[in-house]
């Protein structure tokens, strides 16, 4: 255990993190998540049994946003659901993006298969045991001043 450290962020998780250069992206996924079809050629970390806004706030906890990036964190918007509908669960990563300095306007709903070819550039994947639909985000990692 390492004090200060939210107990969620396993040694390797906390690895791939600190490895991780500025620009690029980590992917919170829900339980139901294509995980090992998208994580081909990264990281992979699994996080069961935790919800989406569990694990993107431990994760928050260490890792700065993006600040050059136009939307440093982005959510699979629900398919045929009205532009602004959020479920609990991405109504919790504005809300935290918020808290980390990014505005709501800084935060992207992407259609499902936009998001699919998005998480293809990411870096790391963390599968969280988010059981609703749709519970899932991306955060792009800025730099520490």
């Amino acid at each position: 255990m390492l004090k200060g450290i939210d107990p969620l962020l396993t040694p390797e998780l906390l690895h791939h993190l600190c490895a991780m250069g500025h620009g690029e992206w980590v992917v919170v996924a829900d339980a139901n998540f294509t995980a090992d079809m998208l994580a081909q050629g990264k990281a992979l970390v699994r996080i069961p049994g935790h919800s989406l806004e569990r694990v993107s706030r431990a994760i928050l906890s260490v890792f700065p946003l993006a600040e050059d990036v136009e939307k440093p964190v982005a959510f699979m918007h629900v398919s045929g659901a009205e532009p602004n509908f959020r479920t609990e669960a991405q109504q919790s990563v504005v809300q935290l993006a918020t808290v980390h300095g990014v505005a709501g306007s800084r935060v992207e709903p992407v259609e499902r298969f936009a998001f699919y070819d998005k998480v293809k550039g990411a870096s790391l994947i963390v599968q969280s045991g988010e059981t609703t639909a749709y519970g899932n985000a991306m955060f792009c990692k800025g730099v520490i001043l």
